[in-house]
């Protein structure tokens, strides 16, 4: 068993889950993975549960009824991750917008206490390491960092990245049933609230590429939860729990 899970959220991912999982178990460092599947119709939690064959003890599967919302989806795993004894977690796309071969600088650099939270970012000191997205989406993508950094004071430069590491004390600290976001605003939330609770967070740089099969799951209504949500983190009452 390695001491880090990564969790990859799914729906309809034919196209990628099977490559990302021999990746991420080629790297040199162990990890073990889960997927979280909502159900695809297009057979991704056959490809997964096949695989699961081959990587016994190292592959798991947690199938839910339906899109339930990428939040609930890293809940979910992070509360597979706690009860099963992993001392760090790694959020991880499945679509190769997030390069595996990332997963052994972040992990190191949460387990060497670089940061509690290692945030891989796209955006480290204002610079944009993004590869094949449309310039609207670029633009789109960074001023939303800028403007959560102006309003909730937060000093991170990606507030809306999804591939982070936690350490096993941040999640055990943060009450789930309290988060309220299901989207993206998801990943706002989960920094800024162990920014709060007195956790250190560090960005290591990235570059992110846009995905080459299957479709995005953002939508405008995952974009303006994120922009009007972020008012609401301002006026919480915070603690560790």
């Amino acid at each position: 068993m390695s001491d880090c899970l990564v969790i990859t959220p799914t729906y309809n991912e034919k196209e990628n889950i099977e490559a990302i999982i021999r990746k991420v178990f080629s790297l040199s460092k162990d990890f073990d993975m889960l997927i979280v599947e909502d159900n695809s119709p297009d057979g991704t939690a056959d490809i997964v549960k096949r695989l699961m064959q081959e990587f016994p003890d190292r592959l798991f599967i947690k199938e839910r009824k339906g899109k339930l919302g990428l939040g609930t989806a890293y809940l979910d795993g992070f509360r597979y991750g706690l009860e099963h004894g992993y001392d760090y977690m790694i959020e991880m796309d499945a679509d190769f917008s997030h390069n595996p071969d990332d997963l052994p600088r972040l992990y190191e650099a949460c387990a060497s206490g670089k940061g509690d939270v290692v945030v891989g970012s796209r955006y480290v000191g204002g610079k944009i390491s993004v590869v094949n997205w449309p310039m609207g989406r670029v633009i789109m993508s960074y001023y939303a960092s800028v403007y959560v950094r102006l309003v909730t004071g937060m000093k991170v430069y990606d507030a809306t990245a999804g591939f982070v590491c936690y350490s096993r004390k941040v999640l055990e600290s943060i009450k789930f049933d309290k988060v309220k976001f299901v989207g993206y605003a998801f990943q706002i939330e989960m920094k800024y609230t162990a920014s709060r609770l007195g956790f250190k967070i560090h960005e290591e740089p990235i570059i992110f590429t846009d995905r080459v099969y299957g479709a995005s799951k953002m939508s405008m209504k995952i974009f303006k939860e994120a922009f009007f949500g972020v008012f609401s983190l301002r006026f919480r009452r915070w603690r560790r729990y």
